[in-house]
């Protein structure tokens, strides 16, 4: 290997890696579609309310296997998961397009929720491959990488859905077939590029991935104003709803740029003076522990000292914990907890989108679902950018973001009760904006409070609260509650219209966003202290890399 190619096409490889890794999350939030197609669902097979949201559950129960993906994120190469993944959902949704095209008769309910388990599980082997592979290319900038993957997984409804209602008019078979082919051919070109690669070394590294992550950013803020102003202009025939489709597909495509600047950039700049991150962290490190070692060597060995030498075996916050160390630490089920109150209710609201808009008199639900996705997607990739941004410059613990986000979601839930005018817009955006906040900060604060190590798995198991979310607020809650208040259809469904459909629901939810927002401030109050190190970490290395 050429010692002067090295650096540039390695810099290079890793940015055209994150490119596909962004497209692949870009079409990897297929399971927040559901509500775009399961109206057809429930008429073709003759379903209440409770059963179409078991349907849904079993979706979401496809991300409980996600811990197989976490356990094979240490044994199987980036590649082989993202084959897995791929195949699955194809398989998954394709057999969900037989069914809802009529190319075949409606299989047994239980058949059904197998298939729709599996499109679900599909996403977790994307979704670990990307994160897992991104977090260690990018360990130092783990916010802005974790929100801006994250934003177009929340993207990613609204893309398939304006594509859709674009191309096929809003047709629910023409929309499975997008969801089972273009995550499969994504995913193939994802494959070929998509590698561990050695993260950045050098303060200079470290301020061009910044650079970098501030261009993605730019991009994807583009792409969901775009998408919103689609959304709001209505205008949706013919040569315009192709030219939208086109401009979107560049707009996507653009960030490719980027690894070929990196290319060119780093051909010109292979000898670099700056201090290596890694060195200087390695001396700091050597220095303190060899004072501790001195000290120790002054005192004669007491039981005492022998009890401190066991304790400090233990791993504390921000050193890698193994799996049973993570789960025996009260600060990982406070943090799981916050997270099921937080996504769990989201996910109830995106699960029945379908049937709290016709309840409050809207034929077309397209626009909330597309709302929904959109905000999720500014909270994600704002959230994941100013939290990094706070930690550097004030040491603030990430769960107080995820606390303020559960305050207005309780909020957005009380104005949807009300059910005012409008209330569903609001409602749409709200939910949207908290939802995506709070999967952009939990990603990385899991990985600063457990460490890197076993990361694949940890995640799997906290993204477990989607399914257990999924079952309790959509299948039990809101399931039992709208077939409390709802009046039979004939053919053995049923329907409810009106605001009384979804008040209980949403009060409940409001409760339990209150319950999220008290964990929150508790995690934080618990994490201050490894933030405080983390902020003093990153300042002491300005010096260092301002020295020329």
């Amino acid at each position: 290997m050429g010692i002067g190619r090295s650096p540039s096409s390695s810099s290079a490889l890793k940015w055209l890696g994150f490119v596909t890794a962004v497209w692949v999350q870009a079409i990897s939030g297929n399971n927040y579609t559901f509500s775009n197609y399961s109206d057809a669902l429930k008429s073709l097979m003759n379903l209440t309310q409770l059963e179409l949201n078991s349907l849904s559950v079993a979706k979401d129960v496809g991300k409980a296997f996600g811990i197989l993906a976490g356990l094979a994120s240490d044994r199987l190469s980036t590649p082989v998961i993202l084959l897995i993944g791929c195949f699955e959902g194809l398989i998954g949704y394709g057999v969900q397009w037989l069914v809802v095209s009529r190319t075949i008769q409606p299989l047994p309910y239980w058949q059904m929720c197998v298939f729709l388990c599996m499109g679900g599980n599909s996403t977790t082997w994307m979704n670990t491959a990307v994160l897992v592979t991104c977090i260690r290319n990018f360990r130092r900038n783990r916010g802005p990488v974790s929100g801006i993957l994250k934003g177009y997984v929340g993207l990613s409804t609204a893309i398939f859905t304006d594509v859709c209602t674009a191309l096929f008019s809003a047709d629910p078979a023409s929309f499975l077939v997008l969801l089972s082919v273009v995550p499969f051919a994504v995913c193939l070109t994802a494959v070929l590029f998509l590698r561990e690669i050695p993260p950045a070394a050098s303060v200079a590294e470290e301020n061009e991935e910044s650079r970098y992550f501030a261009v993605f950013n730019i991009v994807a803020v583009v792409i969901a104003v775009y998408l919103q102003s689609y959304d709001i202009i209505g205008v949706k025939t013919g040569a315009i709803s192709i030219a939208f489709a086109s401009v979107l597909l560049v707009l996507l495509a653009s960030p490719i740029a980027i690894p070929f600047h990196a290319y060119v950039r780093s051909l010109n700049h292979e000898e670099d003076a700056e201090e290596p991150l890694l060195r200087s962290e390695i001396a700091e490190e050597t220095v303190v522990v060899g004072a501790a070692a001195a000290a120790d060597n002054e005192l004669p060995p007491s039981p005492k000292l022998l009890k401190e030498e066991e304790e400090k075996k233990r791993p504390v916050l921000g050193d890698e914990h193994t799996i049973v160390e993570t789960m025996l630490t009260v600060d990982f089920w406070v943090l799981f907890v916050s997270f099921l109150c937080g996504v769990g209710t989201g996910l109830a609201v995106m699960n029945n989108m379908g049937q709290i808009g016709l309840a409050l008199g809207y034929t077309d639900v397209s626009i909330f679902v597309s709302m929904t996705s959109i905000w999720g997607f500014f909270g994600r990739i704002l959230s994941g950018t100013i939290s990094e941004h706070f930690i550097k410059k004030y040491g603030t613990p990430r769960p107080l973001w995820n606390a303020a986000s559960q305050i207005i979601m309780a909020v957005g839930y009380l104005v949807m009760a009300l059910a005012m005018p409008g209330s569903l817009y609001i409602g749409s955006m709200v939910v949207g904006v908290c939802y995506g906040v709070r999967l952009a900060i939990t990603v990385p604060t899991a990985s600063e409070l457990f460490g890197l190590k076993y990361y694949g798995l940890i995640y799997n198991i906290l993204v477990l609260n989607l399914p257990l979310g999924s079952f309790l607020f959509s299948g039990l809650l809101a399931g039992l509650l709208y077939d409390a208040q709802a009046t039979p259809t004939p053919g053995g469904g049923n329907t409810c219209v009106g605001a009384h459909c979804f008040r209980l629901i949403f009060i409940v939810m409001a409760i339990t966003s209150i319950v999220g927002v008290a964990l929150d401030i508790l995690l934080a109050f618990r994490t201050k202290d490894i933030y405080a190190k983390i902020h003093g970490i990153k300042n002491a290395k300005k010096p260092s890399g301002n020295h020329r």
